[in-house]
């Protein structure tokens, strides 16, 4: 399967207004995105909170989004549960909605050996006709897809790439060594992204680039390791100082993208203690 999942993908928030969908604060969102010249999306990710959307809110933001950008950008789903049989009922769904790809995570909670591992992904990926991207975020699954399962499951036709989001550029080599050249490999790790491209990887599924999109296509594009590192280390460490997607959605609401920084109850918005330093960072860097 060909496909274009380089460059950067914005992992997108699911903007909340009263308990409901704020279609008005995602419309603006994805234009301000287009706006910063990303070159992709994710739609309902860990970012976009997707244990708390029901199919008929993601569905709805995958329309809206299609109808906005759709031909564009390439548009990916996030369908990863930690029940085989759940993300495969749900990556059929998701394949009817015609997207570009999935994003399937790897299950977490239930800490599944490589060999289940590597089963799940496989029937997952042979119940639909899209592309899968993998997902392994061990700080999030505690699981990790090794790279030899990598490899392995880079052979099955419709597994494309991978997102990984250890943040180890060891790790990378490795993968690197093991799967072909066709097969696409994005960082899900923000503060070691740059570095990952200089390095052979293809691009970063982001959650900065809400904020500084434009700057990381640069940065991607021109390798400027040590500069990013350097210029966004206090931004990298401002917007994971609780767990993500809460401090991103405050800037974004600071930014007068979101109409309400509101997040899905077990999450809740940013502690107040964190708002001066966050937003004396954001007016440095000249986005409020």
């Amino acid at each position: 399967m060909k496909t274009n999942f380089h460059g950067v993908l914005t992992a997108l928030v699911s903007p909340f207004k009263d308990g409901d969908l704020d279609e008005e604060s995602f419309v603006r969102l994805l234009h301000h995105q287009m706006d910063q010249g990303v070159q992709g999306f994710v739609i309902g990710g860990t970012t976009g909170e997707s244990p708390t959307l029901r199919i008929e809110e993601l569905h709805t933001l995958f329309k809206i989004a299609k109808a906005e950008v759709g031909g564009k950008v390439p548009l990916v789903v996030g369908t990863g549960t930690n029940s085989t049989e759940a993300t495969c009922e749900m990556s059929r769904e998701v394949s009817r909605w015609q997207p570009d790809g999935i994003l399937v995570v790897v299950p977490y909670y239930n800490k599944p050996p490589q060999r289940g591992l590597r089963d799940h992904f496989l029937q997952v990926s042979r119940s639909v006709n899209v592309p899968v991207l993998l997902y392994t975020v061990p700080s999030r699954t505690i699981t990790t897809l090794e790279p030899q399962t990598i490899a392995e499951l880079s052979k099955e036709k419709n597994i494309v790439g991978l997102k990984e989001a250890s943040g180890d550029m060891n790790v990378l080599s490795q993968i690197k060594s093991l799967v072909n050249g066709e097969f696409t490999l994005l960082s899900g790790d923000d503060g070691t992204c740059v570095d990952f491209c200089a390095r052979g990887g293809h691009g970063v599924i982001s959650v900065s680039s809400h904020i500084i999109g434009k700057e990381m296509v640069e940065y991607i594009q021109n390798k400027k390791t040590d500069e990013y590192s350097k210029k966004y280390s206090e931004l990298m460490r401002l917007l994971f100082i609780e767990i993500n997607p809460i401090p991103v959605k405050m800037a974004l609401h600071w930014m007068g993208i979101l109409s309400s920084p509101e997040l899905r109850l077990p999450l809740s918005t940013l502690d107040e203690k964190f708002h001066k330093d966050f937003k004396a960072c954001l007016k440095n860097l000249g986005k409020i």
